[in-house]
């Protein structure tokens, strides 16, 4: 089997497809709606689901799966069930989540995965197809259905990241596991080697995402500023 080579041609290659489905995906959330709008939203959030079902069935015929693998505590796990619950409702605060937790953790994930074994292997293609189908759930909902962040929403999501991390830390320290890679780097080269050593790299971790958190809402702000407060109606308006 071969191993996983960053930026080779199948890494490149994954990456451009799952981009270039977000932008059609995208385009096509923005012609339609009504009843073909619901089916593209519901449609999205079932292949979240059966993509995750069929990657734990998997790994539980081959006799790989523990008990921990059934908690969906990494980000990115938990983020999939965000985004099921995002394309469902279209929900203010889980769509800010998902936006700003899949353009920094999940995109960052994607270009720097943690992955021992490349292409055409199950760990491969379940590794892009969950996290794929998570970007561009954001990329659908974001853009497509124009829930854009709204006015503190950087804040919100800051402290919402700190709570679960709180959260998971607890149970990280009662079940001995490493949900978050709170306690440890994970295995295989990945973006936290360049942070430094335990517990430098949570530090630093810390700092980049609530720096990129700033910079995708950049644009957001910018046209929140450019389209001033909105104008308060006459009392005498009917």
């Amino acid at each position: 089997m071969e191993r996983f080579v960053p930026f080779g041609t199948a890494h490149l290659a994954t990456l451009a497809l799952i981009a270039a489905a977000a932008v059609a995906l995208v385009a096509l959330a923005r012609r339609v709606s009504g009843a073909a709008a619901r089916a593209l939203r519901l449609g999205l959030a079932a292949a979240l689901l059966v993509a995750t079902a069929a990657t734990l069935g998997y790994w539980w015929r081959r006799g790989l799966l523990a008990p921990l693998d059934l908690l969906p505590l990494h980000l990115c796990d938990f983020l999939i069930f965000v985004a099921a619950f995002a394309l469902v409702t279209l929900e203010r605060t889980s769509a800010e989540v998902l936006f700003f937790w899949a353009g920094s953790g999940t995109l960052l994930a994607l270009v720097g995965p943690d992955l021992q074994s490349g292409f055409p292997s199950w760990a491969f293609v379940s590794f892009f197809v969950l996290h794929g189908l998570v970007v561009i759930a954001a990329a659908v909902v974001t853009f497509g259905f124009g829930r854009h962040p709204q006015a503190g929403a950087v804040a919100r999501v800051f402290a919402i990241t700190n709570a679960y991390a709180l959260v998971v830390a607890v149970v990280n320290a009662v079940l001995g596991s490493n949900f978050l890679f709170l306690r440890e780097k994970p295995a295989g080269r990945t973006l936290l080697d360049w942070f430094g050593p335990w517990p430098v790299y949570l530090v630093v971790a810390e700092a980049a995402a609530l720096l990129l958190f700033a910079l995708l809402d950049a644009p957001f702000r910018a046209g929140r500023k450019a389209s001033g407060p909105p104008v308060a109606r006459s009392a005498t308006a009917r």
